[in-house]
C-alpha cells in the first residue's frame, strides 16, 4: 500500500517538467477554444471573427500535442504523469469540439453527428476510467498505441477543417463544388478516425487484461 501511494505521489510531483507544462497549457487552450466556439454560434452565425479565432486556437492546441511528445523524448523527460495527461488533454479538446458541433448540427445530419459523438464519448471516457483504475491498483500507465495516435491525428485534422469557416469566402446562397468536396473530406476524416478510435480502444482493453493476467500468474508463482 505504501509503495502504491509513493508511486502516485511521485507521479504528480512531475507536473512541472517542461513537456507536462506544455500539456497543461493545452488543457487551458481547450477552455479558451470552447468559449470562443460556443460564443461564435453555429457556423459562426453570431460572430464569424470568433469562429476564426476558435479555429486557430483549436489548431494551435492540437499542434502542441506533437511538441510535448517531442520534448519528452528528446530530453528524456517521458513521465507517467505525461502519459496520463497527454491523452486526457487530447480527449478534452476533441470531445469538446464534437459535442458542440453536434449541438450546432454541424455534421450535416444530426443523427450521424450524435451517433459519432456518443461513440467517441463512451470510448474515451471508458478508457480514461480504465487508465485511472490501472493507476489506482499500482499499475503503470499504458501509453497510447499507434492506432490511437493516428486516431487523434485524423480526428484533429477533420475537426480543424470543420472549424475553419471557409464558407465565409463564398457569396451567400452559393454552393461551389470545392466547398462540397471540402466538407466531404472533413467528414470522411472524422468517420475514419472513429474506426481507429474503436479499434485502439479494443487494443487498450486487451492490453490491460493481458497485463492483469500476466500479473496474476506471477503472483501465483510467487
Amino acid at each position: 500500500m505504501e509503495t502504491e501511494q509513493a508511486s502516485k505521489t511521485s507521479m504528480w510531483s512531475e507536473w512541472n517538467s517542461p513537456p507536462n507544462l506544455v500539456t497543461i497549457a493545452r488543457i487551458i487552450l481547450v477552455v479558451v477554444f470552447l468559449g470562443l466556439y460556443i460564443a461564435a454560434g453555429a457556423w459562426g452565425a453570431n460572430n464569424i471573427g470568433m469562429r476564426w479565432a476558435a479555429a486557430i486556437v483549436f489548431i494551435v492546441a492540437a499542434s502542441t500535442d506533437k511538441i510535448d511528445g517531442w520534448m519528452a523524448r528528446k530530453y528524456n523527460q517521458v513521465t507517467e504523469l505525461g502519459k496520463l495527461l497527454d491523452p486526457i488533454a487530447d480527449k478534452l479538446l476533441t470531445l469538446g469540439a464534437l459535442i458542440v458541433a453536434a449541438c450546432f448540427n454541424e455534421f450535416g445530419n444530426p443523427w450521424i453527428g450524435w451517433i459519432v459523438t456518443i461513440l467517441y464519448v463512451v470510448r474515451e471516457v471508458g478508457i480514461t476510467i480504465m487508465r485511472f483504475t490501472v493507476i489506482d491498483h499500482g499499475g503503470k500507465v499504458i501509453a497510447a498505441s499507434q492506432a490511437g495516435k493516428y486516431k487523434t491525428f485524423t480526428l484533429c485534422f477533420g475537426l480543424g477543417m470543420l472549424m475553419l469557416p471557409v464558407w465565409s469566402f463564398v457569396p451567400y446562397g452559393a454552393q461551389p463544388v470545392w466547398l462540397s468536396i471540402y466538407f466531404v473530406v472533413a467528414y470522411a476524416l472524422i468517420y475514419f478516425s472513429l474506426i481507429l478510435c474503436l479499434y485502439s480502444g479494443y487494443e487498450y482493453v486487451h492490453g490491460v487484461l493481458a497485463n492483469r493476467k500476466r500479473s496474476g500468474h506471477s503472483h501465483k508463482k510467487a
